[in-house]
């Protein structure tokens, strides 16, 4: 059963479906952002502002991630990170990411360890597959 759902906020399209998921299972969700992100008003959601910085949100996620919590992020690094601690990751378009796309993007990526940009979603269908998505947050298969 999922504990925690974490979200990558800074650059995140998809918090307030993610809020919607995180209020009809019943589940906390964690805002962590650099700032510059409205406080909800649900009480199943905290907001976490670190400092500025590179990674430091990614930080801060993977220091505080458990096994069956799930987070959702772009971030190949972070997830690769949260994975191998037993959380799950959903990126922003929906996609559950296992573990085999971490080998593929170290092998594809540039400098800092990120895999070229795939073609994105349309933020409306993004929310779509992100609901469809809730087995993921939910702890089924």
């Amino acid at each position: 059963m999922t504990r925690t759902l974490y979200i990558d906020a800074d650059a995140c399209p998809v918090k307030a479906e993610a809020e919607t998921v995180a209020t009809r299972l019943r589940i906390r969700m964690v805002l962590v952002s650099n700032g510059g992100i409205r406080p909800s008003a649900n009480p199943l959601v905290d907001s976490v502002y670190v400092p500025d910085g590179p990674d430091e949100a990614d930080k801060w996620i993977a220091g505080a991630v458990a096994a069956g919590d799930v987070v959702v992020t772009g971030d190949i690094p972070l997830a690769a990170n949260v994975v191998a601690r037993g959380a799950r990751v959903v990126k922003h378009n929906g996609e559950v990411l296992t573990g085999g796309e971490y080998r593929h993007g170290a092998r594809h990526a540039g400098s800092d360890g990120r895999p070229a940009q795939r073609r994105s979603v349309s933020p409306g269908r993004r929310a779509d597959v992100l609901a469809r998505r809730q087995i993921a947050v939910s702890g089924g298969a």
